[in-house]
C-alpha cells in the first residue's frame, strides 16, 4: 500500500454503468503523432553499475507491507509481496522493459510467436534448452498444460482469482522437441504475451489440492535466479537464497530477505542498520535529503555530550528561577526528554546519511471516481460537469512538484505514458473550464441559490455501514460550500441601507437576493450536495490534501461536498465496492494488456441471477454497451496496431462517460544505501533480481543520470 492510500491489485481489475455513446467524441488525441504513447515520464532511479563492479555475495534486506497468506500469485488472497516473491523464483515468458512494454525473457524462451491464425491461432513457445526446475527437471509442455488447466475455469474445484485469457485455449501440447510448446486457441487473444507469467511448475498446478494448498506457504521447486529459502510467519521473513541450479547470470547477493516493517518505522528501521532498500513516504524522503546535507557545528541536534551540558544548565536555571520546586523539576523532566528525543533524532540523521532518495513514477495512477449508480451522479451531465471543474494540471502539481517529479496529469485510463496503449484522450471530455460546468449543471436543473427544505438532522451512523463522521475539526465551510442562510443575512444587512443591490430597481428597506454567483445549487429543494469518503490512515495525508483542493474547485461551481472519513479497513470493501460514496479517491495499477485486464474494470455493471447488479470491480458503475463492444475487438484483434486503436477509442468513451478521473501517477519514493546498485525505483519496468547486489569498495556507478527519460514538469 502505498502513502496515496489504497489501491486494488492488478489482478482485480474491473468496472461500470450509463450511456455515453451517444456522445460526439472528439478525434483522438495524439493521433497524428507517429507514437502517440509518448515516454515514460519518469525511467528508473536504480543508481546502474555493471555486474564487474559488484561485490559476490551479501544480504539484501528489503522491507514490505507483510508476509503473504499465499505464494500462489493466482490466488485471490495474493498481494504484491506474492508478486515480488515470484519475479525472483519462478519463471516469466514475458516481463516488462523500462517502457511497461512486454519483452520477451530470454532466460526462459528464445522465441515465441504466433505461427498460425486460421483455422485457430496457434502460439509456439521454444524453450531455453537450459532451463530447468530446482530439481532438475526440464521445463516443458506439461507444466504448461497443468498451468492451462488450473486456471481456464472449467473445473471449480480449482480456487483462483482470475481465468482471463487461459479460458480461451483449446488445448496445449509438445511441439517438434521437447523444448517447443504449442498453445492453440479457441478464439484470437491479442494479449497472449499475458500468459504464463509466471509459470508454476505442474506438482503446483497439477491437482486442485496442490494449488488451493500446496504453494500458500512454501515453493518446494522453482526456477529463478532465486529459491524460497523461508517463510517465516513468527518474525515476519521471507528469505530469498542464491539459487544453484540458476542456469543465467548467477545472482550477484547470496540472499534476499524482505522483511515486514510498517511505513511510519521505516526510517528508524533504516537508521538501525535493519534495512538496506525501503519503499518510503515523502516525510522519511525529506528526512534522508536533509541528512545528506553537511550539518553546521552550531547545530542544535549535536552530541550527546553537548545536550548533556545543556540539560544541566537548563536544571540549573530552573531550580534558580523557579518559585515552585515541584514545577522546576516537572519542566526540567519535560526538558530533559525533549533533548533526549532531539539525539536519538541526531544520531537517526547522521545514519540515514548514508542513504539516499531513489525516485521514480509508479505503474499506477490515482484518480477521482464518481459514483453513477444513486444521487445527483446518476445524471450524467452532472459527472461531467464535476470533471470540467477540476484543475488536473494543479492536482498534479500539488503531489509531484515537491518531490521533483514530473508532474503530468495522466491522459488515460488504459495505459500511462510510454506503455504502448497510451494516447491522451481527455480531450473527449475538455479541460478545466468553470462556465461550461456551470452551463452543465444548469441543464441538469440545478439552480443558483433555488429554495432548500429544511430537514431534521440525522445523526450519521457510526463504523463500515454508516462510515465515521468527520470528528477531526476540518469539516469547515472550505469542505461544506457556503450555507445559504447566511448569504441570505449578510447581503439582508449589507444592502439595507442602500435600498437594495446597487444599479437595482427596487424602493428602499426590499431585501435583496441572496449572491447567486456564490450560492450553492439546489434542485427540487435540495443542496447539490456529495459525499466524498477518504481513507483516514496515517499514509493517506496526500489523498486528504487532495480531496480539499478538489472540495474547493466544485465549491466554485455551486457544488458542496462532505468530507467522510473512514478506516483503511473497510474503506474499499464497505464503501466503494458496495457503492456508499459519491466521490471518492484510490488507485489503479497500470498493465502492459488493457484489452483483458481494464475491461472487468470498465464493463457495463449486469444483473445478476439475485436481482442485485453485478459489477466486478466497477466501483463508480459507469459503463456502455459501446465500450464494451471496443473491448472485445481489441482483445480478439491480433493486429496489434488495430488492437491498440480500438482500445484508445473505448478510452475516448470512457472519458466522455466521466465515471472516473484519472489524476496524475503516483510518485515512487525508495530508500537505499547508497552503495546498493541495480535496485531502487523501478518504474514500470520488472526488476532484475540476479543483477542486484552491493559496489566492491572503490567501485562506483556507471557513469551518468540513474532516471531517465524525464519530461520537464
Amino acid at each position: 500500500m502505498s502513502q496515496h492510500g489504497v489501491g486494488p491489485r492488478a489482478v482485480m481489475r474491473s468496472v461500470a454503468f450509463l450511456t455515453a455513446g451517444v456522445l460526439a467524441v472528439p478525434a483522438l488525441a495524439g493521433c497524428g503523432s507517429d507514437d502517440p504513447s509518448g515516454k515514460p515520464l519518469a525511467g528508473q532511479d536504480i543508481q546502474p553499475a555493471p555486474r564487474d563492479r559488484i561485490t559476490d555475495g551479501g544480504t539484501l534486506r528489503w522491507a514490505v507491507d507483510s508476509v503473504p497468506d499465499t505464494l500462489n500469485t493466482f490466488q485471490s488472497d495474493a498481494d504484491a509481496t506474492t508478486a515480488r516473491v515470484a519475479q525472483a523464483v519462478l519463471p516469466s515468458m514475458f516481463r516488462l522493459d523500462a517502457s511497461g512494454r512486454p519483452e520477451r525473457n530470454p532466460d526462459y524462451l528464445e522465441s515465441a510467436e504466433v505461427v498460425d491464425t486460421e483455422p485457430k491461432q496457434v502460439v509456439l513457445y521454444k524453450l531455453n534448452q537450459q532451463a530447468v526446475w530446482s530439481d532438475g527437471r526440464e521445463i516443458g509442455a506439461a507444466d504448461f498444460a497443468a498451468q492451462w488447466r488450473a486456471l481456464s475455469g472449467k473445473n471449480t474445484a480449482y480456487w483462483t482469482a482470475r481465468n482471463a485469457g487461459y479460458d480461451r485455449i483449446q488445448k496445449i501440447e509438445r511441439g517438434d522437441n521437447a523444448l517447443e510448446v504449442r498453445v492453440t486457441f479457441s478464439r484470437p487473444y491479442a494479449d497472449w504475451r499475458s500468459l504464463f507469467s509466471p509459470l508454476y511448475p505442474k506438482d503446483v498446478m497439477g491437482t486442485p489440492d496442490s494449488f488451493n494448498d500446496g504453494a500458500r506457504k512454501k515453493l518446494k521447486v522453482s526456477a529463478g535466479p532465486f529459491t524460497v529459502k523461508e517463510v517465516d510467519h513468527k518474525d515476519e521473513e521471507i528469505t530469498l537464497a542464491r539459487s544453484p541450479r540458476w542456469w543465467g547470470k548467477p545472482a550477484k547477493l547470496s540472499e534476499i530477505v524482505l522483511r515486514t516493517v510498517p511505513r511510519d518505522k521505516r526510517a528508524a528501521e533504516l537508521a538501525a542498520g535493519d534495512l538496506d532498500l525501503a519503499e518510503i513516504d515523502p516525510t522519511a524522503a525529506r528526512r534522508i535529503t536533509v541528512a545528506a546535507r553537511p550539518q553546521s557545528s552550531t547545530s542544535p541536534l549535536m552530541g550527546p555530550g553537548a545536550d548533556r551540558s545543556a540539560a544541566d544548565s537548563l536544571e540549573s536555571w530552573a531550580r534558580a528561577n523557579g518559585s515552585d520546586e515541584d514545577a522546576a523539576d516537572e519542566e526540567i523532566v519535560a526538558r530533559k526528554k525533549l533533548r533526549k528525543a532531539a539525539v536519538k533524532y541526531a544520531r537517526q540523521q547522521q545514519a540515514l546519511s548514508g542513504f539516499e532518495v531513489r525516485k521514480s513514477l509508479e505503474p499506477a495512477y490515482t484518480q477521482l471516481a464518481l459514483n453513477g449508480a444513486e444521487g445527483p451522479l446518476t445524471d450524467e451531465r452532472v459527472r461531467r460537469a464535476v470533471a470540467r471543474a477540476l484543475d488536473r494540471k494543479e492536482l498534479a502539481r500539488v503531489v509531484l512538484k515537491p518531490l521533483g517529479l514530473p508532474a503530468v496529469p495522466v491522459g488515460s485510463h488504459l495505459a500511462l505514458s510510454g506503455q504502448a496503449a497510451y494516447a491522451d484522450n481527455s480531450g473527449a471530455l475538455g479541460d478545466q473550464d468553470t462556465k461550461e460546468a456551470q452551463a452543465l449543471l444548469a441543464d441538469a436543473g440545478w439552480v443558483r441559490g433555488g429554495p432548500v427544505k429544511k430537514e431534521k438532522k440525522k445523526e450519521k451512523a457510526a463504523g463500515p455501514e454508516g462510515g465515521k463522521a468527520d470528528d477531526t475539526g476540518e469539516d469547515d465551510k472550505a469542505r461544506r460550500g457556503p450555507d445559504p442562510a447566511e448569504h441570505v443575512a449578510r447581503d439582508g444587512k449589507q444592502y439595507a441601507h442602500q435600498g437594495g443591490r446597487p444599479g437595482a430597481y427596487a424602493p428602499r428597506g426590499t431585501a435583496a437576493p441572496a449572491n447567486q454567483e456564490a450560492a450553492p445549487l439546489a434542485k427540487n429543494g435540495k443542496l447539490l450536495t456529495l459525499r466524498f469518503v477518504l481513507p483516514s490512515g496515517p499514509g493517506s495525508q496526500t489523498l486528504r490534501t487532495v480531496a480539499d483542493r478538489i472540495s474547493r474547485m466544485l465549491e466554485r461551481v455551486g457544488i458542496t461536498t462532505e468530507i467522510s472519513r473512514v478506516s483503511d479497513e473497510s474503506y474499499f470493501k464497505d464503501h466503494i465496492a458496495s457503492g456508499q460514496y459519491d466521490l471518492a479517491l484510490y488507485s489503479w495499477p497500470a498493465t502492459a494488456f488493457p484489452a483483458t485486464d481494464a475491461r472487468p474494470v470498465y464493463a457495463k455493471p449486469v444483473p445478476a441471477a439475485d436481482g442485485s447488479l453485478n459489477v466486478e470491480q466497477n466501483y463508480t458503475r459507469v459503463g456502455t454497451d459501446q465500450v464494451d463492444q471496443l473491448f472485445d475487438e481489441a482483445v480478439a484483434t491480433l493486429d496489434e496496431s488495430e488492437s491498440r486503436s480500438l482500445l484508445r477509442k473505448a478510452d475516448s468513451r470512457i472519458w466522455a462517460a466521466a465515471g472516473s478521473i484519472p489524476l496524475f501517477q503516483r510518485p515512487q519514493l525508495l530508500a537505499a544505501r547508497k552503495n546498493l546498485v541495480n535496485t531502487g525505483a523501478f518504474g514500470l519496468g520488472t526488476p532484475v533480481y540476479e543483477d542486484m547486489g552491493f559496489l566492491k569498495k572503490g567501485a562506483k556507478p556507471a557513469a551518468g543520470p540513474s532516471v531517465k527519460g524525464s519530461k520537464a514538469p
